[in-house]
């Protein structure tokens, strides 16, 4: 027997954080109002810092330092190869601080330490990747019959309002920031309240990277004042959104008056589809990951688990056992696999919808409850024998909650997997290449997993059908979203 001591999980310390202010035009700066809120601690719901709150004045002066900077400063007389350069450095910077970034990215968020330092990774994957990009943005030539001779001009779209929520906080700001910077853009973005620490350390970051004043705008606020602001203001040419979308349809509605060009990704209700010949071990494991990922704070989470009948009982009970098993508690300690919801409010919201599914008739094999005595900490609930009319099995939760559903056969399932508002993810398992094929036809949604789940990338295109969202973020189909194409034609005068 080995008599080595077991080494204890390392924790991560929590940063002393001092009251964070706006950034504005290269500068951090008070709001106009004098306003603040606070920044939590979601694993104990203690203070962690006051953060200034950007009104309507703070909003007009961030987008017209982004105006000036787009149209007569240095931003606009750099090459893109330029631009390239500085996306680089900033994903230098990024992994220079990353432990200090995925401290900061799970103290504030209540995301685990081990996610987000893989979400910091990410953020220098995204730059990297965009920053390659930045000088191979092309137009076409387009030869007419007419002694006409055309082209087209890929060039920026202009200021640009981004608006990102709080469960990924820093690699949202990367699927944002990264292809508008490498198509000359620029910027002003309005973090999420619930986590804007993280958001304003990258501003610092883009600072030191030498980005030119006014190219990134980093604004707090609510978003019925400080987002409403962004969407009306009509120095602002395109929104870019991520989060719910009872609210996108409110920006929709507000971005009209100036026909802004907007585009979405909004939440799902993702089918994660186990067949019976399926690599069980494997699809359980991936199952508890695709719902109880992030605490259930996740657009893709695979929450409706479509299981075959002739295997429900047992892969039911595989999948209970994992979630006992999960470890929860504090976000700083590397052994933790689920932290905090991320708010009082969506503590609430979520432990609502479980005592909905049980008063609809859903059988709850484990979970439910608030765990531990302080944070805002769900266990990881299942609810067996869900049928697709319950509200548990319809609404998106947006935690860590799952509902299997049994079926069939393919057809039967695929009606209902379908029979959704959202569009955003979908996954199957099995070893049939023509049940995988089918369904990844038919399917409605934006991204199809086969035999994995969460699985992204900087290369592949992520958006949603139906009320999912529409536009597409990442790949070269973003680049699409952030340029305009402009038609020159020049008359031919060929000598006779």
């Amino acid at each position: 027997m080995s008599t080595a001591t077991a080494q204890a999980p390392c924790v991560a310390t929590p940063p002393q954080v001092p009251d964070q202010q706006l950034f504005i035009d290269g500068k951090f700066v008070t709001s106009a109002a004098g306003k603040t809120f606070t920044a939590i601690d979601p694993s104990t719901g203690k203070t962690i810092c006051q953060v200034a709150e950007a009104s309507a004045a703070d909003v007009d002066r961030a987008v017209q330092a982004a105006r000036k900077a787009l149209e007569s400063g240095p931003w606009k007389k750099m090459s893109a190869t330029q631009r390239g350069e500085l996306m680089f450095k900033l994903a230098d910077l990024v992994e220079q601080q990353a432990e200090e970034l995925a401290v900061l990215e799970s103290y504030n968020s209540g995301k685990t330490i081990a996610h987000s330092r893989g979400d910091v990774a990410g953020v220098a994957a995204w730059f990297r990747y965009y920053a390659g990009f930045a000088d191979k943005i092309e137009g076409r030539s387009i030869p007419q019959d007419n002694n006409t001779f055309s082209y087209t001009l890929r060039q920026p779209v202009g200021v640009v309002g981004q608006i990102i929520p709080w469960n990924f906080p820093l690699l949202m700001l990367a699927w944002k920031w990264a292809p508008a910077l490498a198509c000359g853009n620029t910027i002003v973005m309005k973090l999420a309240e619930q986590t804007p620490l993280t958001g304003l350390k990258m501003a610092e970051l883009a600072r030191q990277a030498g980005f030119p004043d006014g190219v990134i705008n980093v604004l707090n606020g609510m978003g019925e004042t400080t987002g409403a602001a962004i969407v009306e203001h009509p120095g602002i040419d395109k929104i870019a959104f991520t989060g719910h979308v009872d609210t996108a349809k409110i920006i929709q509605k507000a971005a009209a008056h100036t026909l802004k060009r907007c585009t979405f990704e909004l939440g799902g209700k993702s089918p994660n589809v186990i067949f019976a010949d399926a690599d069980l071990p494997k699809a359980v494991a991936c199952a508890s990951e695709a719902i109880f990922f992030n605490a259930g704070q996740c657009c893709t989470a695979g929450s409706r688990l479509f299981v075959e009948r002739s295997i429900q009982q047992e892969f039911v009970e595989e999948l209970a056992k994992v979630a006992r098993q999960r470890r929860l508690g504090n976000p700083l300690d590397s052994a933790t696999e689920q932290g905090p919801q991320v708010s009082r409010e969506q503590f609430d919201k979520i432990l609502g919808y479980v005592e909905k599914g049980r008063q609809e008739g859903a059988e709850l094999v484990t979970g439910g409850n608030r765990f531990g005595d302080e944070g805002f900490f769900i266990e990881p609930t299942i609810f067996n024998q869900v049928s697709d009319e319950m509200t548990i099995a319809r609404d998106e939760i947006f935690g860590p909650v799952v509902s299997v559903l049994p079926f069939e056969d393919m057809h039967e399932m695929l009606d209902r997997a379908n029979d959704t508002y959202y569009g955003l993810a979908a996954a199957i398992w099995t070893k049939d290449i023509d049940k995988a094929h089918l369904y990844a036809r038919e399917v409605k949604a934006g991204t199809v997993w086969i035999n994995c789940y969460h699985q992204y990338s900087p290369l592949t295109p992520f958006g949603g059908f139906k009320m999912s969202g529409n536009g597409r973020e990442n790949g070269e189909a973003v680049l699409d979203h952030y340029t305009e194409t402009k038609t020159v034609t020049i008359k031919l005068h060929p000598s006779e």
